[in-house]
């Protein structure tokens, strides 16, 4: 739909109702860069990288695909959702964990509040909440996750204590 505003036509952003947090499902002794992670994508048939955004190590959040652009990111809900993927996610030994730095902590929770602000009484949610209820009785179930991505509850995101910041004493 267009709608015209003083001889402009804008079109209408999409509906924006989920926000879903993502790991990479990479060895947190190892370095995978945005570069890395949109390389795979393209490699697997994408045409850029499925999350909208990215969180290094050091905090840094790097915009992958715009956000008036429907994800690649969780089957049956990208239409109209926000991905949010940090780096990491597997513990040295290759076994998922919730690998994130501080500074990740930091960004991820900055990012969602934002979103939040422009999106108000969107859910936030990890991939794996997105899993099928497999036994129905209406709650997904750590035995019923597809995957364990992001490692964490990303609902309780908002409600942790706010990460300390080190070198900012």
């Amino acid at each position: 739909m267009r709608v015209k505003f003083i001889n402009i036509y804008i079109e209408n952003m999409r509906q924006i109702n989920l926000i879903v947090l993502h790991c990479s499902a990479t060895r947190c002794d190892r370095c995978y860069t945005e570069h890395d992670l949109t390389t795979d994508h393209i490699r697997r048939g994408f045409s850029e990288a499925g999350y909208h955004y990215y969180i290094r190590r050091n905090g840094d959040i790097k915009t992958l695909r715009s956000v008036e652009k429907a994800g690649a990111h969780v089957r049956g809900y990208n239409a109209h959702s926000i991905g949010i993927c940090y780096e990491g996610g597997l513990d040295e030994q290759g076994k998922p964990a919730d690998t994130r730095t501080p500074f990740q902590k930091h960004s991820l929770r900055v990012l969602v509040k934002l979103l939040l602000r422009d999106y108000p009484g969107s859910r936030v949610c990890g991939h794996r909440d997105l899993s099928p209820d497999r036994n129905h009785d209406g709650e997904v179930e750590p035995e019923e996750w597809v995957k364990q991505c992001p490692c964490f509850d990303a609902a309780e995101i908002l409600s942790e204590a706010v990460p300390e910041m080190p070198g900012y004493r």
